[in-house]
């Protein structure tokens, strides 16, 4: 016989066993649910089913079950139900008649909401890798999965291996959570270490559309007893929109309506409910401060969060968060409910070497925020402006009624310099000296609208020893209210005075002004009337007088008007006292018509 012959009939054999091998071969279904069963029972898992059964027994053996129903043991609840499960076999074992699993994949199921459901054989194979056993399914897969009925997550494809070579175990999985989709992947985890009280380095990532968390650190049992392991290491946190992931998330936390893009990266430990930040970066818009911090989540399902954190910057830009709260004057109603952003404590102290609101700088900035439930309150507790001082805080806090709200505002100024700090907004050195003030508002509304309308308090500005550029007062008072040919484009002229300073005591938002007028070494004013906030016009008469040289001649004027569009007349003539006005920015609301008046 030629030795070709017996390699070529051997070749066909094995071509022949190997298509066997890899042919699915139907089987009795009810052994084939007994059998798998037996290796589930291990794990406290129970498997009944009605369907058919096929086993394959190349490249390792497997058997595929049809719609299949694993419950946490023979009378526990439902874990998965409608979906396939296929079960690799230890070949060892098969040839033992033993169902020894290799590795699990369920398709298309539907899975338990309840976390309590899963404990059983959870703690079950905890138990079994206390106990040392080494056997263990080497990798679980999941597929085209859903949570009860899919509205929280659906799409959920996941991949967990353990190798029997390796302690470390890793999983993979994507899904629709909450219609957003997302990635998930957990590497580096020692789960043998962590279930027999050791710790275990884990490595963490979460991905979604508008955001992604990254998670470097050690997990280890919790040494009271918790149900959640502690955690140390390091996190990073981005996201486009925090508002938007919160809700996603569906937290609350403080002022989460007003947050924008958001990032945290820092040094962080997990203690049973609380988070703190020995070392953290935090990135608010374009702002990155650094400092330390803490979060704590209450007790209980619904549970309130509390944050505590003290943060410094280089610069810091205030103008979002203050162009929400100059909202509160807006003309038209915005709600001034308190309960969307007190959903959360809040403990925030901010320093900066620089400060920005809009054109407006502050150096050496000394903040903080409160928020509890009901109440708010935002406190510039120092900074310098212009060579001078200022202070500020504003108080929230819920009425009886929730949806109204209580305001109170309250602020000085000491020895701002008034030329630079116009120069800088815009608004042209027309005024030179030392401005102080101080103001105290307060009251009580459903909206801003009605808030407007509610406004009492007092304020006070005032400038000593200072002079206006520009214009000649007492040169004004002599031609009558007729502004020289050419004088307001030369600015050659100027009027020097002892004091400046204008009052208003307000009542229901309407101010009345009290004290107010100029006094100088050639020239004095003095001005009442009304400036009203829901309407925001200014109705008030004034006269201007020579003090030295000739005591009877006065100029009666009068300024009225929107706030953007002020005008200045000569009384009873009609004659504009500024033919030529002088430019000034309409953003800080009053016109060159009366600008040289504003004492």
């Amino acid at each position: 016989m030629s030795p070709r012959r017996p390699i070529f009939l051997l070749t066909l054999a094995g071509v022949i066993l190997v298509g066997l091998g890899l042919q699915d071969w139907p089987v009795d279904g009810r052994r084939a649910m007994t059998f798998a069963g037996r290796a589930l029972d291990e794990y406290g898992l129970s498997l009944t089913g009605e369907g058919p059964a096929r086993l394959t027994l190349l490249p390792l053996p497997r058997l595929s079950l049809g719609p299949v129903r694993v419950a946490a043991g023979p009378t526990g609840p439902t874990l998965a139900k409608a979906g396939s499960l296929t079960v690799d076999l230890d070949p060892l074992g098969l040839l033992a008649g033993r169902a020894t699993l290799g590795g699990l994949r369920l398709d298309g199921a539907q899975l338990s909401s309840d976390a309590a459901a899963w404990s059983v054989p959870l703690a079950q194979l905890a138990a079994r890798m206390r106990s040392g056993a080494t056997q263990r399914p080497r990798w679980l897969s999941v597929t085209g999965a859903r949570i009860a009925e899919g509205d929280e997550a659906r799409d959920i494809d996941l991949d967990l291996a353990w190798p029997f070579w390796s302690a470390s175990a890793e999983a993979h999985a994507s899904l629709t959570w909450r219609g957003v989709p997302t990635r998930i992947a957990l590497t580096h985890l020692r789960a043998a270490d962590i279930v027999q009280g050791h710790p275990t380095p884990f490595t963490a990532a979460v991905t979604w559309p508008d955001g992604n968390l990254a998670v470097d650190g050690t997990a280890s049992p919790s040494l009271q007893g918790g149900a959640l392991p502690a955690l140390a290491g390091r996190a990073r946190f981005k996201s486009r929109s925090l508002s938007e992931t919160l809700a996603w998330l569906r937290r609350d936390a403080p002022l989460s309506p007003l947050a924008r893009a958001f990032s945290v990266d820092g040094q962080f430990d997990v203690w049973d409910r609380s988070v703190s930040w020995p070392r953290l970066r935090v990135g608010l818009g374009d702002d990155v401060l650094e400092g330390a911090g803490a979060v704590t989540l209450g007790p209980g399902t619904g549970s309130r969060l509390s944050v505590q954190a003290t943060l410094a910057a280089e610069t810091l830009n205030l103008a979002p968060l203050m162009g929400d709260l100059i909202k509160l004057f807006d003309a038209e109603a915005a709600p001034l409910a308190l309960t969307p952003l007190t959903k959360g404590d809040l403990d925030l102290r901010l320093s900066a070497a620089e400060g920005r609101v809009g054109l407006l700088q502050v150096q050496d900035l000394a903040a903080s925020i409160l928020v509890r439930d009901g109440a708010m309150e935002v406190a510039v507790n120092r900074a310098r402006l212009q060579d001078g001082t200022l202070k500020g805080r504003l108080t929230l806090v819920s009425a009886k009624d929730p949806a109204e709200t209580e305001v109170r505002m309250q602020g000085s100024l000491d020895r701002v310099d008034v030329g630079t700090l116009l120069g800088e907004i815009g608004g042209g050195r027309w005024m030179s000296g030392p401005l102080q003030g101080q103001f105290t508002l307060e009251g009580s509304a459903r909206d801003s609208a009605s808030l407007l309308a509610h406004l009492g308090g007092r304020a006070t500005l005032a400038v000593d020893g200072g002079a206006i550029s520009g214009l000649d007062l007492a040169e004004i008072v002599h031609r009558n209210g007729v502004v020289p040919a050419g004088a307001l484009a030369r600015r050659n002229g100027r009027t020097a005075f002892e004091r400046a300073a204008i009052t208003l005591r307000f009542s229901d938002g309407i101010g009345e002004f009290a004290e107010s007028g100029l006094r100088g070494p050639s020239v004095g004013a003095s001005l009442q009337g009304q400036i009203s906030l829901p309407s925001r016009r200014i109705e008030a008469r004034g006269d201007l007088a020579l003090r030295a040289a000739d005591p009877s001649r006065r100029l009666l004027f009068e300024v009225s008007g929107p706030w953007d569009a002020l005008t200045a007349q000569v009384v009873p003539h009609g004659e504009a006292m500024l033919p030529d006005p002088l430019k000034f920015p309409a953003a800080l609301g009053l016109s060159g018509n009366a600008r040289a008046y504003a004492p």
